[in-house]
């Protein structure tokens, strides 16, 4: 008896082992660890954009992998942790955030100069895909952000870009030169819209989508800013018989898929976002443009 307890003892004990190493190697990868982990980085550079939004650019080699979409958690010290899109992705890692002032925490952030010290986490999510062909850039206010790694992307691959820019005046426009400069070369379109008619048509700019869709066939649209502007270019692009790729913003605490704080419907924004297909956006249908939790949890409208 003795011999046979040392056996099963030497036998579960092997067992252990394997299921122990077994749990190991399934779990996220071993890289996932140094992007989850918080980095301080230095403010190299800053930019006022206009009048409430300002880019800042740091140094950071695993931002400089990033996909054009994905974004950081960013620490500002002593106030808080917040998600923020990257605006600047560059391979030998030079990386920028565009931030608006619209809390505690991006005011407090866009305090911050050259030299100063803000932490990251990330980058996290999925972003966008690029797509050949004719394709079309929504942005609402900063919603141009992200779209820019995702447009230098492009103008390597797509046969037309049509970027559209909607913003509430003159005073909020972003990244007019970048986008002149990256279109240069390539058939490409832009239409600005203000809805006080500062600059560019007095209008919405899901005006101008519809008429772009009536008119034009495309392979793809992108778009980034408000979630009804987003829910209406969906709402069009279903009608038009075109793909969307929608990069949606929600409260984010952890910002990998953990807290919950992010969810609609079934989808958790940081985790199976921020960048939503078709497919997904669809199935959270009754919730996209209408609701999203506040800071307790509960649902509240848009």
């Amino acid at each position: 008896m003795l011999q046979l307890s040392r056996r099963t003892y030497a036998k579960r004990k092997e067992i252990t082992k394997l299921q122990f190493h077994s749990r190991k190697s399934s779990t996220v990868p071993g890289s996932f660890d140094s992007i989850n982990r918080m980095r301080t980085v230095e403010v190299i550079e800053t930019k006022k954009e206009n009048c409430s939004v300002k880019t800042f650019t740091f140094s950071d080699e695993i931002c400089g992998k990033a996909d054009p979409g994905q974004f950081v958690m960013v620490w500002i010290p002593g106030v808080d942790e917040i998600p923020i899109s990257l605006s600047g992705i560059n391979s030998d890692g030079l990386t920028s955030i565009t931030v608006n002032e619209v809390g505690e925490a991006s005011s407090a952030l866009n305090q911050k100069e050259k030299g100063d010290i803000i932490g990251v986490r990330g980058p996290f999510g999925k972003g966008f895909v690029p797509t050949k062909g004719n394709v079309m850039i929504v942005g609402g206010g900063t919603g141009l952000g992200p779209m820019m790694p995702l447009t230098e992307k492009l103008v390597k691959i797509a046969d037309k870009i049509t970027v559209m820019s909607g913003v509430k005046s003159k005073f909020n426009l972003l990244f007019l030169d970048r986008i002149t400069k990256l279109l240069s070369d390539i058939d490409s379109e832009t239409v600005f819209t203000t809805e006080d008619g500062s600059y560019g048509i007095e209008c919405l700019v899901t005006e101008q989508v519809e008429q772009k869709l009536i008119k034009e066939k495309y392979d793809m649209i992108y778009t980034c800013g408000p979630e009804q502007m987003m829910y209406r270019t969906f709402i069009l692009a279903e009608q038009y018989k075109v793909p969307v790729q929608a990069s949606l913003e929600r409260i984010m605490r952890c910002g990998i898929g953990l807290c919950g704080s992010c969810a609609i419907g079934t989808i958790r924004v940081c985790k199976d976002g921020p960048v939503l297909t078709s497919t997904q956006l669809k199935s959270i249908r009754e919730e996209f443009g209408k609701f999203q939790l506040d800071f307790t949890g509960k649902k509240r409208k848009l």
